[in-house]
């Protein structure tokens, strides 16, 4: 009888510690995934630079990248290049790359156009394999929203287009461009990326139109 009770205990405590969903994160964090199995754990001994580094290189586990995702947020390391080396993880979903990088430009706001630029760019270097494409124009819409009169989320956005199958699709490409033309301070670009995809689209009077606001953006004003 004594065996048995050890047995249910045990049992009782093996379920509570495996199938316990969520672990519990300090109040402030807001960083849950639905459907990750975190284990508690005594909190982690102060890391290095170059070993939070090294762990955001080369771990594949969730949770020793988590901890010392909250170690660099809470030693106040805000250098970009270190997270670069999170963004690039293989071992991380699209979801948990979106999770760090919102954390991360909740967390130093004065970073979040590099966060949001860099994230862009791993999605759509990825999305043939995961279907990122709705993933990289979000970003690059995110990261022109924190530095509208920057040029570069737009190009870059319609640089990462793939005619043959049309992803990101078109008409996004060509609204969010278009809502850069008002903003940046040389909209010359944008206005040729614009005649170009309108041309994509088959649209040559509106293609022709952007080429020749961009022939002549830029141009003194002439003399009245």
């Amino acid at each position: 009888m004594k065996f048995l009770h050890l047995f249910i205990g045990f049992t009782t405590f093996y379920k509570l510690l495996w199938q316990y969903p969520y672990r519990q994160l300090r109040s402030d964090s807001h960083t849950i995934l639905p459907g990750k199995r975190y284990l508690q754990r005594w909190p982690m001994a102060k890391l290095s630079f170059d070993e939070i580094r090294s762990i955001f290189t080369s771990s594949k586990d969730f949770n020793q990248i988590f901890d010392a995702f909250e170690a660099a947020i809470n030693n106040g390391n805000d250098d970009i290049e270190l997270y670069r080396q999170l963004f690039w993880n293989k071992a991380l979903t699209p979801d948990e790359l979106c999770l760090f990088g919102e954390k991360l430009a909740k967390e130093f706001s004065h970073i979040a156009y590099d966060v949001y630029m860099w994230l862009a760019n791993v999605f759509e270097l990825t999305f043939f394999l995961y279907d990122n494409y709705e993933l990289a124009l979000t970003y690059y819409r995110k990261a022109a929203g924190v530095k509208p009169n920057e040029p570069d989320p737009y190009l870059d956005a319609c640089d990462c287009y793939e005619p043959d199958l049309n992803i990101p699709p078109v008409d996004q490409l060509i609204e969010f461009c278009k809502s850069g033309t008002d903003q940046v301070q040389k909209p010359k670009a944008l206005y040729m990326r614009l005649a170009r995809l309108y041309s994509i689209v088959g649209d040559e009077e509106l293609s022709n139109y952007y080429h020749t606001k961009a022939n002549e953006s830029g141009k003194p004003p002439s003399d009245q």
